[in-house]
């Protein structure tokens, strides 16, 4: 009986040729992996050796996968998946809780509600280490950009499980001299740059703003917060910002804007005990804060 010979796949080069396919670019390739640009051409090279075929069209900076290419793709979509699934399960043992967990959430998020909970893991389990991505978009699980991510908004699509933590209200707020100094026709504005246009919050802010300027912008809101201390105008924040962040006081308007809160851990590894700690301690702490948040008003001057 003459046995059949089959085509033996190198996984680097598979995983190499998934981030060509998502990304687009070689260039874009080759910073989801940490690699030279000419790495992930090599090994794209490589594959369509192994298979004795042609998986991309190569047209200036873009890169068209063919129809074989594309099923490719989607089944390396699968096998990158179960192996994160796997490479999770490796990360614990019988013995001792450990493990790497990557953590994605807004910077605000980020550099206000998850120190306590993230060093409340450390400090009871050592195991466990933890990075912190402080990013506005959403970190795609699936190409194991991150285990956890935190969202202001809901995923539409993807094999996740996926928890609503709460809801958070967004007010204005000003320091008590400017309060006292300014009239409201006079106000000035504190917002988000431009990369921000489109969110929820800025976009309020122009509503209420109502043709006065925003004077000052920045994509970090720990300092619009601060100049909004030292008295440069009004900004939009966030309640549990504000917990940290004293010297300000809240401006009362009719329709506060409320955003929900989210949890979102790929369904695959929600299970491994690493994650597992760090997806419970998130939740008892950010679940905690975003319903508690929202109280009485400092300040009832209106706009």
């Amino acid at each position: 009986m003459i046995g059949r010979e089959f085509t033996k796949i190198d996984w680097d080069d598979l995983r190499h040729f998934l981030a060509l396919a998502q990304s687009g670019t070689l260039l874009g390739a080759a910073k989801q992996l940490g690699v030279e640009h000419a790495t992930i051409s090599r090994r794209v090279s490589s594959l369509e050796t192994s298979l004795g075929r042609k998986l991309v069209d190569r047209r200036g900076r873009r890169i068209i996968l063919t129809s074989e290419g594309e099923q490719v793709a989607r089944h390396a979509a699968l096998v990158a998946a179960q192996t994160a699934a796997i490479e999770q399960l490796g990360r614990s043992s019988a013995t001792e809780l450990r493990g790497h967990v990557r953590i994605s959430a807004p910077p605000a998020l980020s550099s206000v509600l998850l120190a306590k909970p993230i060093a409340a893991v450390r400090r009871d389990h050592p195991g466990v280490q933890i990075t912190l991505v402080g990013e506005k978009r959403l970190a795609s699980l699936n190409r194991r950009e991150a285990d956890i991510a935190v969202r202001m908004s809901r995923p539409e699509d993807g094999d996740y499980a996926i928890v609503k933590l709460g809801e958070t209200s967004f007010h204005l707020y000003a320091s008590k001299t400017y309060l006292e100094t300014v009239s409201p026709s006079d106000w000035t504005f504190i917002g988000y740059d431009e990369t921000m246009n489109a969110s929820p919050q800025q976009l309020r802010l122009i509503e209420l703003a109502a043709g006065r300027p925003i004077a000052v912008r920045s994509s970090v809101l720990e300092f619009q917060a601060a100049t909004a201390r030292l008295g440069a105008g009004v900004v939009m924040l966030p309640d549990f910002a504000v917990l940290e962040s004293g010297g300000l006081q809240r401006i009362e308007t009719k329709q506060p804007l409320t955003r929900e809160v989210w949890l979102v851990v790929h369904s695959d590894i929600k299970d491994v005990p690493s994650v597992r700690v760090v997806v419970d301690a998130l939740k008892n702490a950010l679940g905690e804060v975003v319903r508690s948040v929202g109280g009485e008003a400092v300040n009832s001057k209106r706009t």
